[in-house]
C-alpha cells in the first residue's frame, strides 16, 4: 500500500509510527506547523490557510468559501495520486467539534473509495470498517466504541471483547455499540454491509485489517 501522510490544523502529539520514504506527506493548512516542529519538508502544502494566518510558498491556495474541508482536498489528492492507506493527524483534538465530525465523514469516503484511514489524536484512534475483520492482540487495553455511520451496518460479529456480539445489526439511531472494553484476549470485530465507525485508546496502536471476500 502506497500511504499518505497527512497533518493538519488540531492538536498533534507525536507520530504514530515512522513515516516511509515513499509516503506522499501533506501539510493541510495549520498543519504546517505539525511538520515544522518535527523538521519535516511535505511533499505539499494546501488549503486556504485560514488557520495558519499566512500563505506559503509554494503551497496550492483555495477559497475560503469551497465545499471541501482542507483535510478533505488532502484525501483527494492523495487518492489521485494513488494512494490506498492514510493517517490523519491533527484532525481529532481540535476546538471545532464540527469538524472532528467532518473528519469522521472524511474516513467514511475513504472506506467508500478503496482506501483506508486512520485518524490518529492525542489519545485516540478512529477509524471506519466496511466489510473486513479488525484484529487486535491480546495486549489491548481500554475502551472500544462502535457506531453505525449513515445507514444500519449489518453482520458485525465482536469476539474477544467483554460484550460479544453474533452477526448483529448496529443502527444510527441507538448507540449500542458504545464502550465496549478489551479483556486480555485477542479480540476482533467482523463488519459485513455498511459503515462502521471504530474508536479506541492510541496504546493499543492499529489493529490488522483483513477484507471480507
Amino acid at each position: 500500500m502506497k500511504p499518505c501522510i497527512i497533518f493538519g490544523a488540531a492538536g498533534f502529539d507525536g507520530l504514530l509510527c515512522p513515516i516511509p520514504d515513499h509516503a506522499l506527506t501533506i501539510a493541510a493548512d495549520g498543519g504546517l506547523r505539525h511538520t515544522q516542529a518535527l523538521g519535516l519538508s511535505p511533499d505539499v502544502i494546501l488549503g486556504d490557510f485560514d488557520s495558519l494566518g499566512y500563505v506559503p510558498e509554494d503551497s496550492r491556495v483555495f477559497p475560503v468559501e469551497k465545499d471541501d474541508t482542507d483535510s478533505m482536498l488532502a484525501v483527494r489528492l492523495g487518492l489521485d495520486r494513488g494512494c490506498t492507506e492514510f493517517f490523519l493527524y491533527g484532525g481529532l483534538d481540535g476546538p471545532r467539534l464540527d469538524h472532528t465530525v467532518a473528519n469522521f465523514q472524511t474516513l467514511a469516503y475513504l472506506a467508500t473509495h478503496g482506501a483506508r484511514g486512520w485518524l490518529i489524536g492525542k489519545d485516540t484512534i478512529v477509524t471506519v470498517a466496511s466489510r473486513e475483520t479488525l484484529s487486535f492482540d491480546d495486549k489491548a487495553e481500554g475502551i472500544l466504541s462502535l457506531f453505525a455511520l449513515g445507514n444500519a451496518v449489518r453482520d458485525v460479529t465482536i469476539t474477544g471483547l467483554h460484550y460479544p456480539l453474533e452477526r448483529g445489526t448496529l443502527t444510527p439511531d441507538f448507540p449500542l455499540g458504545v464502550s465496549n472494553h478489551f479483556t486480555g484476549r485477542d479480540a476482533s470485530i467482523t463488519v459485513g454491509e455498511g459503515l462502521l465507525l471504530m474508536l479506541w485508546d492510541r496504546a493499543c496502536g492499529l489493529p490488522r485489517r483483513t477484507g471480507l471476500c
